[in-house]
């Protein structure tokens, strides 16, 4: 039985003097502890933070936040809308329209045409310094004769770039907007089979960058797939001249090019194209071509490392922009229907560990000299980490081959605390009429949907300055 310590009811005033001195002296013998390094970014002024933001602005994002923080109110106006813009009667797709434009397109994209966006790029640049990462909203291809289409809107958007001020944009383009949706899945199924059989000969691949690693989802391609014909090989050939002009024209003007990344059905394919036009175009100390990493995925820091250490043998300086990823509920829809695990982090946590795992890889790469990365995230402590993680490594902050992204109307607080600790800053930024951007901006609402829900730090400070602001007004007319 332990035995209970009797304490006394008053300590003698002689023995309380002898304890607080030799306290005394024990303190100023033992090291003071340092103090807490400043953090690389501060969300804490609001005023500072917002200071370029006019109050009407701040009140409108507060108020769009704030809805599409409303989970049943996202799911009931996107089927709305998507009712409403499918229907044949007229009033009521103008309708949906009128709505549409007043409100989500409004707040997430930078207008309907190539001048729209130019001005809103110009602002950014000249009023918060911003950069802006062009995306001219488009649809999936079906055909050469969409993929053609769609090529002469992203060679537009790239020309419109050039006439900004100088580093001021980059531009976005998706691979399935210039090659056929089909023959993006086949070459997909090909190249996991030769995942499986290194002895498969593919004539037509042209590089030797891997895209797939074995922990990647393999069972998406079950059975020996049959080759390409002659006119698939013709159609893959085709899409490479697309996305080559595009390069080209991104080259000659210095503009990086951004190549979004999809569902992981089509992401191998995807990430062959990319890594041939790193080949052919990443010469220089800057890279032109950026593939994407999805964080969420399980294998993504596997194939990521792997990349770039290919990329790097071949002498090839590999950009790399890191996000999260936005395919949550198809990936996991599909492995189900097929009786096979998710290939996304079975948690949220193990998805940031991964993203800042990958950032903090690509960090030393970008310190060493090889390759560059852009760190889209919205997440607050991932990008505290990493900014901390590039200060602690020298990384200077004007340095181009080190970015941070949001997307417009998203984690502005986030991006204004960015770009007052120094770092290069850009706001994705897409664009183009209601009709032709709004089956875009649906899917995105529907696949972010959590991400609109957990915006709380940000309607948190958005509204902290408001008070603030009104606080300062009211104490000004008394």
């Amino acid at each position: 039985m332990a035995m209970a310590t009797k304490i006394p009811a008053r300590m003698p005033p002689s023995l309380v003097a002898r304890s607080l001195s030799s306290a005394s002296s024990l303190a100023e013998k033992l090291p003071k502890a340092p103090s807490p390094a400043p953090l690389a970014i501060d969300l804490s002024d609001t005023q500072r933070l917002f200071a370029s933001v006019p109050t009407a602005s701040l009140l409108h994002s507060l108020a769009n936040l704030s809805a599409m923080a409303a989970g049943p109110l996202v799911d009931v106006g996107v089927a709305a809308l998507r009712a409403a813009l499918a229907s044949e009667v007229q009033i009521l797709r103008a309708a949906a329209i009128g709505v549409a434009r007043a409100t989500v397109h409004r707040h997430f994209c930078a207008g309907e045409g190539f001048e729209d966006a130019g001005r809103a790029v110009t602002e950014m640049w000249e009023e918060q310094g911003l950069r802006s990462i062009l995306d001219y909203g488009m649809e999936d291809a079906e055909d050469s004769a969409a993929c053609d289409r769609n090529l002469a809107g992203f060679l537009r958007t790239v020309e419109m770039a050039s006439s900004l001020p100088p580093s001021s944009a980059s531009v976005c383009v998706k691979i399935t907007a210039i090659c056929p949706i089909s023959l993006l899945e086949r070459v997909s199924d090909l190249l996991r089979w030769e995942q499986q059989d290194p002895t498969l000969q593919l004539p037509w691949k042209t590089n030797s960058i891997p895209v797939l690693c074995d922990s990647s989802p393999l069972y998406l391609t079950r059975s020996a797939p049959d080759p390409l014909t002659e006119t698939e090989e013709s159609d893959l050939r085709l899409a490479s001249q697309r996305l080559s002009k595009i390069c080209e024209r991104c080259t000659e003007a210095n503009i990086p090019l951004l190549i979004d990344a999809e569902y992981t059905s089509v992401q191998p394919a995807i990430d062959y194209f990319t890594y041939a036009a790193a080949v052919q175009f990443n010469h220089g100390d800057h890279p032109i071509v950026f593939g994407t990493i999805q964080a969420y995925l399980r294998d993504s820091k596997k194939r990521m490392v792997n990349a770039v250490q290919a990329a790097e043998r071949e002498g090839v300086s590999l950009g790399v922009k890191l996000v999260r990823g936005a395919y949550i509920t198809r990936e996991t829809k599909l492995a189900s229907s097929l009786g096979a695990p998710s290939p996304i982090h079975p948690s949220i946590q193990e998805t940031h560990n991964c993203f800042n795992s990958c950032a903090s890889f690509m960090l030393e790469k970008v310190r060493r000299g090889s390759g560059a990365v852009v760190l889209a995230t919205h997440n607050v402590r991932s990008g505290q980490m990493a900014a901390e993680k590039a200060t602690e490594l020298g990384i200077g902050r004007v340095d181009r081959k080190l970015q941070f992204a949001q997307l417009m109307g998203m984690a502005d607080g986030l991006t204004y605390g960015l770009r007052n600790a120094g770092f290069q800053v850009s706001k994705y930024v897409p664009f183009g009429p209601v009709e032709q951007v709004m089956p875009y901006l649906l899917r995105r609402a529907e696949e972010n949907r959590g991400l609109l829900c957990t915006s709380t730090v940000e309607r948190q400070l958005i509204r902290k300055e408001i008070f603030r602001r009104l606080a300062a007004a009211v104490a000004w007319t008394t």
